[in-house]
């Protein structure tokens, strides 16, 4: 069969760190996941991120919510998050505001802004998330 990743990240002896490699996943190999903070059927799959391939400043998901799903107040401090949404509803609460993002729509979060997420539909919601961090110093 075919294994979730074509290509692997290789390790440095000397400094035990992850070097990135270009990879392609197969998302059905991918397990779902509860991620602390999220609640009620907020499911996410980790496609790019550190412990998936080595990126060192990607965290590229896809996720998906039962109606009621969420994600409780959270911030994060250097990293910038986008949502876009693939179908149904979700209520996005950032920076004193609340929206209702759709199919299509996309959504820009800062660092250092408060932000929740709700699946207030009648159906599931799926979205891709991509979050960058700043170079690191």
């Amino acid at each position: 069969g075919r294994s979730a990743t074509t290509a692997v990240s290789v390790m440095s002896a000397r400094s035990k760190s992850v070097k990135a490699l270009p990879f392609v996943s197969n998302i059905a190999e991918i397990p779902w996941l509860e991620f602390p903070g999220h609640f009620g059927g907020a499911l996410s799959k980790a496609l790019v991120a550190p412990e998936v391939c080595g990126s060192q400043r990607i965290d590229h998901r896809i996720s998906s919510y039962q109606p009621m799903a969420h994600v409780a107040e959270h911030v994060h401090r250097v990293q910038e998050q986008v949502y876009h949404v693939l179908e149904g509803e979700l209520t996005v609460i950032a920076g004193g505001k609340e929206i209702v993002a759709r199919p299509g729509d996309t959504c820009f979060i800062g660092p250092n802004e408060n932000r929740e997420i709700v699946n207030r539909g009648n159906g599931v919601c799926t979205i891709l998330v991509a979050a960058a961090a700043p170079p690191a110093k």
